[in-house]
C-alpha cells in the first residue's frame, strides 16, 4: 500500500509548479461608463480600448473582437491553466465563453439604460479542446431581442476550424439602475 502524500508538500513527481499573473481594471468604472450608451457603442468602445473589458476576460483569457447589430465575436487562446482532471480544457471555460457570446449579441441591440441577465443556456460540447486546440473563435447571435426577453446561440471553432461547443440562450432584459 501507498502512503499518502503529505498536503504540505506537493509531491516532486508534479513538476515545476507553474503560474500566471491575471491584471484587471476597475470594472465599475467601465460599468458606470456604459450606463449613457447604447449596447453597440459600449462593445464597441471595449474592442476599440476605450472601456477597459470586464475581470472575467483577463482570467479566462478571452477579448471581444468586434461587435455589430446583432453579432458580437470573442476569441480565447486557452493554456494548460484551464485544464481538468482528464487533460483537456474544462467545460466551464468554453460555457463562460459562450454565456458571454450570447449576452453580449444581445446587449448590441439594447439601448442606453438597459441590461441583461442569463435565465438559462443549453451548451452542446461536440470536441475536447486542449491547449494544443489553438485560438479558439466564439460567434454570438441574436434569434429574437424582445423588450423583455432576448433568445441568442453561439458557437465556438477552435484553429482548425472544426466546431467545439454551441449554446443557445434565453436572457431577461431590464432597466439598469440610474444611481
Amino acid at each position: 500500500m501507498t502512503e499518502p502524500t503529505s498536503t504540505d508538500e506537493p509531491d516532486r513527481a508534479w513538476g515545476e509548479p507553474r503560474s500566471r499573473t491575471v491584471t484587471w481594471h476597475d470594472p465599475l468604472r467601465s460599468a458606470a461608463a456604459g450606463l449613457a450608451l447604447p449596447g453597440l457603442d459600449y462593445l464597441q468602445a471595449m474592442v476599440e480600448g476605450r472601456i477597459a473589458p470586464p475581470p472575467i476576460s483577463s482570467l479566462v483569457q478571452m477579448e471581444l473582437v468586434s461587435a455589430e447589430h446583432g453579432r458580437v465575436e470573442f476569441a480565447c487562446t486557452p493554456d494548460e491553466s484551464a485544464y481538468n482532471p482528464i487533460g483537456a480544457v474544462h467545460g466551464g471555460l468554453v460555457c463562460t465563453l459562450l454565456d458571454s457570446v450570447a449576452g453580449c449579441a444581445l446587449h448590441s441591440t439594447l439601448p442606453a439604460g438597459k441590461g441583461y441577465t442569463s435565465v438559462e443556456i443549453k451548451v452542446s460540447y461536440l470536441k475536447a479542446v486542449r491547449a494544443t486546440s489553438g485560438r479558439l473563435t466564439a460567434v454570438g447571435t441574436v434569434v429574437k431581442a424582445g423588450s423583455r426577453v432576448g433568445f441568442t446561440e453561439g458557437v465556438v471553432t477552435d484553429a482548425s476550424g472544426a466546431v467545439v461547443a454551441t449554446c443557445s440562450s434565453t436572457l431577461l432584459v431590464f432597466d439598469l439602475p440610474t444611481g
